[in-house]
């Protein structure tokens, strides 16, 4: 890729409009000073006294974050919060970010914000360090009532834009966002609209997913083709080549320090081997940041190399921004890619 053409790709984010459906969360960071440690007088046990607090919008909320770092023209969040304080610090971190549009987010006294408490320990001149994290979840079923109004939504969102990325973060099936009835929806809409470019990712598998760009991991892929024992490099190609055949649509698999690859479903296989580390890392958002910019990429038209090589410098940003989950914006992924001039 040279300079001209990763002008004219990251040139063209700024007309996308992306809607984001999933789990979205409060990622609420509590910085430690140690230096200012007590013992309670009531309880004698240590103090680690806060010396500040940052809130930022995590899970589908990270996406949303890069693509707004991106300069994606109109983000479209499509999810729910509740009715507490985490939720008025989700929207607000939200509503901060240029091009987001909330007209799709819904708000419910029946569910409780999803939030990650995330203390950390900063010392001058040190990496901080994350203490145990303290994390609210909901852990019954989302109504039938609020499933109904978030298919609502995603129908009336998919009429809007460009691509739609698709997040399920929590751990309990039915719990969050992506449930069946809404896979059910989406499945819908991929067959009402097959031009429209869905990208999904899930932290318990795709399986049962409807034929969409799939974006995983090696152990996800490992799962998804239920290989015991992990896929060789060689198998990882093999497995990604016939999905991406199977579903009519790419497939992508991250590789962690080496890479990533992707599939299409003409059989054509790229591989693009992470970046160096320039430093320490924290891979917390990485992979977050490479749906982001996959779903951008493609959305913008580059080809399958391009698009892989964007999504890798992207995740070589994050992963060296420490103590917070990370974006790339694009003067940072240029950064990254050397960008031959033509002639």
């Amino acid at each position: 890729m040279d300079a001209a053409r990763f002008n004219a790709i990251v040139g063209r984010y700024a007309e996308l409009r992306v809607a984001v459906l999933g789990d979205f969360c409060l990622d609420r960071y509590l910085e430690i000073d140690p230096a200012k440690a007590e013992t309670s007088l009531e309880t004698g046990l240590p103090v680690r006294n806060v010396v500040n607090v940052r809130a930022q919008a995590g899970a589908a909320g990270t996406i949303v974050n890069n693509l707004a770092a991106l300069g994606v023209g109109v983000i479209y969040p499509v999810g729910f919060v509740g009715e507490d304080g985490e939720g008025y610090e989700l929207c607000h971190a939200l509503e901060g970010l240029a091009g987001v549009r909330l007209s799709h987010f819904v708000h419910t006294k029946h569910r409780r914000t999803f939030t990650y408490c995330k203390p950390l320990v900063v010392e001058p001149d040190k990496p901080p360090v994350e203490l145990n994290r303290l994390d609210l979840k909901n852990w019954t079923p989302t109504s039938a009532w609020l499933q109904g109004l978030l298919v609502s939504q995603l129908q009336e969102v998919a009429a809007l834009v460009d691509a739609i990325i698709v997040l399920d973060q929590v751990d309990i099936p039915e719990t969050g966002v992506v449930t069946g009835k809404v896979l059910a929806a989406l499945e819908g809409l991929a067959e009402a609209k097959p031009g429209l470019l869905v990208l999904a990712d899930s932290r318990r598998g795709l399986r049962g997913y409807p034929p969409v760009v799939f974006k995983m991991n090696a152990a996800e892929l490992s799962a998804l083709t239920r290989a015991r024992g992990g896929l060789s490099p060689d198998q990882i190609e093999a497995a990604a080549g016939a999905l991406a055949k199977s579903n009519h649509r790419c497939v992508f698999v991250t590789l962690a320090a080496r890479g990533i690859l992707g599939a299409t479903a003409s059989g054509l296989v790229e591989y693009v081997p992470a970046l160096p580390p320039r430093g320490a890392i924290d891979v917390v958002g990485a992979g977050d940041a490479v749906s982001a910019n996959l779903t951008a990429a493609m959305a913008a038209g580059a080809n399958l190399g391009e698009t892989l090589e964007l999504a890798n410098a992207a995740a070589s940003v994050v992963v060296h921004k420490l103590g917070t989950t990370g974006t790339a914006s694009v003067p940072e992924i240029r950064d990254l890619i050397p960008l031959p001039r033509r002639g």
